[in-house]
Parts: structure tokens; C-alpha cells; sequence
């Protein structure tokens, strides 16, 4: 199995080089030369199978010779041990046909969890085999740095700085990354939005000198390993309402689109999902990006869904590598006319877009307004992202069973949750002293010198 970058110039890769180096050295994310295809009667086979049985089944075709079959099998099962629900991924009905799939029994209570414990361990056999060390960086909105300290905290092999909008992150997100005391991990308060924080640490991995004296890694979803983790739930969920004989769609709240990428990989691979429905909430560029053919951010508005504040969504880049017939000169200009203030999408590649995506919206009013109607009348609690695809998805519910995505646990938001409850959830046992914990985090400019100094300083402390 070759991987190649959406921008074309950047060398092919193996599985664990492309794992290791996360974001091409052309500035494209890597993506699979081929999409290996499961034929219906493996997909059947997958009923009744543990959630580590079918990660493996999955997976797999993707990994080649990186780890042996009883390596890559030890692994899922260390990845997923911790987690909170024998099921990983348990399906609830909330109404006729509309199944909500709880993807946040991990150990931060969100689905980046499914991806982080895993790709936790990936580095770890991979790096105590190369007898080599990393650094690794990433910028995230709420979830996925929380997710990642979890995951490499106290690792021989692995120093992690998480970058994140100082201020624009809920308090359980902010003490799940602050709270981590191992001294490997570092938490990085940037002043600036989440889009300003992914800028940097794309910079950092553009600086060909500083990524390679830190030996730098990513593991935001530009990282191939991420995404394919996220597949697995698509087959889960779907076998369970009887794929491969039933076509099954899902939606997802989106913002830098790796989990609805992952289920277009899933459908690639042979899985019967009629729709994939990217749902936004008032930061809904990907919305207006498959409705008009404009991708212009216009500023990024803070939200109760504070995961989805995002105007540059990264992995969009993959699906345009696609809809363009993978001409990476092609992406490669579109990113540059995105640097400029945006770019148009072609009509063709806009039509094979709309062909795999549909969309939606949700309002803060409308997301609120969810939150509330699903306690009164589903019985069940969101948070507000989930509560952002639970509200999209109405517009879309059929004979098709619909699947939406709960992204995160919703006593990561209990704010939001309370405004329009009157509930304040509770964290589960196991975090219930988080807000006793003393806090380490180290406040930065939206400045790139000064952040490869604090990370310079920190590795070779």
C-alpha cells in the first residue's frame, strides 16, 4: 500500500512513513494510491464481531507490511481497552429510522479518541522499532488535543505541544489538555482562533529546518492514521442496521472534515451509504463551499459548538484531490487561491462533490432549540455539536436509516447543555476531580518564531 500527497510533488510513501510524517513535504496531506474494496460477503462477515475484530478486518489492507497481523491486532486491542462501553460505539434510537451513534466512551469523553489511542500506539511500536524519537505538534479546537495528550502522555519516544485558541475552548476541554502533568506534554494557549492555530502548525511543518532539528510529526486529522481509525465506526454502525443488503446514511457534524472523510472512505471501500451529510453550524463555510461553489472564509464566530469554529477546513483538501480526477496541481492552485481569500470550486468537480456530500446548517438558536427538544422528547442529552447533525439531519430522514454522529460527551459543554436544559451534566467518575487538578499551560502570540522557541525549548530542556 503507496500513499501520495494531494499536491502531487511529494514523494510516495509506506503506510508507517506516511503515518510518521503526517503533512507532505509539498504541503499536501497524504492519501491512499488505492482505496482497496471489501466485497459485500466480508462486509456480511463483519455482524457480531467485536469492535477490535472489525478495526482489524478494516484496517488492515491499509497498513501493508508495517506491523504483522498479531502486532497490528495487539495494538487495537491496547487502543481501545480503556474505553468506557463494551460496545466502543454503541447505537441509540432517537426516533422511526434515526439512530444517534455515541462515539464519546473513550478516555476525553470524543470521538478524536477512536483515532488518538490508536494512533498512540502505532508511534510507539513503530518509534521503539526505529529506535528514534518525535515531536509531535498540532493545533485543535477542543477535542483533538485533549485527545492526543491522553494518548502520548508520559511516552519515552514522544515530546506533544497542542496549540489551542486561548479563551475559545470550553473549561472541561481547556483542563482536560491543562491537567496533564507528564513532562512530555505541553499545552499552548495561542492568542488567535483555531484556523490561526492550524496555520501555525502547517508553518512549522513548511520550516523544512525546524521540522527536521525536532523531527517533527503531526497527528491532527492531516494525519492519514487519524482518518482511517474513523472508518471503522462507519462499518460498525451500518452492519448493525444490516449492511451490505440495506443502504444506511450518516451525518456529521464537521468542521476540519476528517470524520465525514473518513465515511467517503468507507463508502469507497464498498460500504452501501446512500447519503453523507455534512452538517455546520454558524461557521458553515463547507455548506456555502457545496451549495454555491465558493470556498471564501469570512471570519470565524464563536459558538457553543466551539469544536466546529473553522473557516480552513484541512481535509476538504482530500476530497478536492478527488473530485478534480487527484490532479494535484490542480489542489495545489486551489490552496494557493485560498491563501489569497478563497477560491471557486469547478463545475465539475462541484458536481462530483454534491454527488458524495450533501449539507446543512445549524443556527446557535437552532442548536439550542435542539438540545431541548431532545431531552423533552427523545430523551436523550447532546452536546451541542451532536446537537448541530441531530438538527441537520431532520431534513433528511426516509426510509433510509439515517445515523448521526455524537461527537463528544455532553458534559464537555455543560453551559450550553444547562442553557437549554436546565441540566447540568455530570463528568463521569473517573473525572470528577478535573477541576481540582492544578492547570500547567504556557500563553503564546500568534507568532511563529516565538512558538518554535517555546517548542525548541521544550525538547531540548
Amino acid at each position: 500500500m503507496r500513499y501520495v500527497s494531494t499536491r502531487g510533488t511529494a514523494p510516495e510513501l509506506t503506510f508507517e512513513e506516511a503515518m510518521l510524517t503526517g503533512l507532505a513535504r509539498d504541503g499536501g496531506l497524504y492519501v491512499p494510491a488505492e482505496v482497496p474494496v471489501m466485497a459485500p460477503g466480508d462486509i456480511a462477515a463483519l455482524a457480531g464481531l467485536s469492535y477490535e475484530e472489525v478495526a482489524f478486518r478494516v484496517m488492515r489492507p491499509f497498513i501493508g507490511d508495517a506491523f504483522t497481523d498479531e502486532e497490528f491486532a495487539d495494538l487495537i486491542a491496547r487502543a481501545y481497552a480503556g474505553f468506557g462501553h463494551e460496545a466502543r460505539a454503541p447505537l441509540k434510537q432517537l426516533q422511526p429510522n434515526h439512530f444517534l451513534l455515541e462515539l464519546f466512551h473513550g478516555p476525553t469523553l470524543a470521538f478524536k479518541d477512536f483515532a488518538m489511542q490508536l494512533i498512540g500506539q502505532l508511534f510507539e511500536a513503530a518509534l521503539k522499532r526505529r529506535g528514534e524519537r518525535v515531536t509531535i505538534v498540532g493545533a485543535t479546537s477542543g477535542d483533538t488535543g485533549s485527545a492526543a495528550m491522553e494518548a502520548f502522555r508520559g511516552l519515552d519516544a514522544v515530546s506533544v505541544f497542542i496549540l489551542f485558541p486561548h479563551g475559545r475552548v470550553s473549561d472541561v476541554q481547556r483542563r482536560q489538555m491543562t491537567t496533564v502533568s507528564e513532562d512530555n506534554a505541553h499545552a499552548l494557549a495561542l492568542t488567535g482562533n483555531f484556523d490561526d492555530c492550524q496555520a501555525r502548525v502547517k508553518d512549522m511543518f513548511n520550516d523544512f529546518a525546524f521540522r527536521d532539528r525536532v523531527r517533527l510529526a503531526g497527528v491532527n486529522s492531516i494525519n492519514w492514521a487519524r482518518v482511517l481509525a474513523q472508518v471503522v465506526y462507519y462499518f460498525t454502525a451500518a452492519v448493525s442496521l444490516g449492511a451490505p443488503h440495506r443502504a444506511v446514511s450518516f451525518c456529521v457534524p464537521t468542521g476540519n472534515f476528517g470524520d465525514i472523510f473518513a465515511g467517503y472512505i468507507a463508502r469507497r471501500m464498498g460500504l452501501p451509504i446512500e447519503k453523507l451529510i455534512v452538517a455546520t453550524n454558524q461557521n458553515d463555510i463547507l455548506h456555502r463551499a457545496l451549495s454555491s461553489g465558493d470556498y471564501v472564509p469570512d471570519g470565524v464566530t464563536p459558538s457553543i459548538s466551539p469544536s466546529m469554529d473553522i473557516q480552513v477546513s484541512s481535509n476538504f483538501e482530500r476530497a478536492l484531490f478527488d473530485a478534480y480526477g487527484r490532479d494535484g496541481a490542480a489542489v495545489a492552485q486551489l490552496m494557493d487561491e485560498l491563501k489569497a481569500g478563497g477560491f471557486h470550486i469547478s463545475q465539475g468537480a462541484l458536481q462530483a462533490l454534491r454527488a458524495d456530500f450533501a449539507s446543512g446548517r445549524a443556527s446557535e438558536a437552532e442548536t439550542s432549540a435542539m438540545i431541548a427538544r431532545a431531552r423533552a422528547e427523545m430523551g436523550e442529552l447532546l452536546c451541542p455539536h451532536s446537537a448541530v447533525g441531530v438538527h441537520v439531519a431532520q431534513a433528511f430522514t426516509g426510509p433510509t436509516p439515517l445515523v448521526t454522529l455524537a461527537t463528544a460527551h455532553p458534559a464537555k459543554f455543560p453551559d450550553a447543555v444547562e442553557a437549554a436544559t436546565g441540566i447540568r451534566p455530570a463528568l463521569p467518575p473517573r473525572m470528577a476531580d478535573l477541576f481540582d487538578r492544578p492547570e500547567r499551560v504556557r500563553r503564546v502570540e500568534n507568532d511563529l518564531s516565538e512558538i518554535e522557541a517555546v517548542i525548541e525549548e521544550g525538547v531540548f530542556a
